[in-house]
């Protein structure tokens, strides 16, 4: 059985016009979003083996925040480029090359790919991952390679959501 968790990078901030896409930062709500949704796998005991994020800034801050507050190293943080605005191909080529040894991996990256990867995966409509949202998915599967079966949703969190 592998475990695998979706995130999405936390709100980002627009403000700086000069910025490009790739630089943008995280607003105020996504700095607390982030902390936030790294408690909230951490009390239900969900922490990943492996993390890996796409290196634009945004996510790379989302990554570093969930992480501190689940206790994971954030030097172990794995930063693909390639995940920036990547399709579900490219998301799905990464996780098919994560190592067997890794029971449970997270993937944080963007939108729409994000969600266009849940409803490949789930083989069902997925309206939206919004932005710090968590998806928790498992497969009967032991090996990453295998990574194209049907996964079930086991977890579905986001910082609007009410316990």
């Amino acid at each position: 059985m592998k475990t695998l968790q979706l995130i999405r990078h936390a709100k980002s901030d627009w403000d700086d016009i000069t910025l490009s896409d790739f630089d943008r930062p995280l607003n105020q709500r996504g700095q607390q979003d982030a902390p936030e949704m790294g408690r909230r796998i951490a009390g239900k005991a969900m922490c990943p083996d492996l993390l890996i994020s796409s290196s634009a800034v945004r996510a790379r801050t989302t990554a570093t925040l969930i992480a501190a507050t689940m206790h994971y190293p954030a030097e172990k943080i794995v930063l693909h480029d390639e995940l920036y605005m990547a399709t579900p191909s490219t998301m799905l080529r990464i996780i098919r090359a994560s190592d067997d040894s890794i029971g449970h991996l997270a993937l944080l990256a963007h939108n729409p790919g994000m969600t266009e990867l849940v409803e490949r995966l789930t083989r069902q409509p997925f309206e939206n991952v919004p932005t710090a949202g968590v998806i928790t998915l498992t497969a009967p599967v032991t090996s990453w390679s295998e990574a194209g079966c049907r996964w079930n949703i086991v977890d579905f969190d986001y910082p609007k959501k009410r316990s």
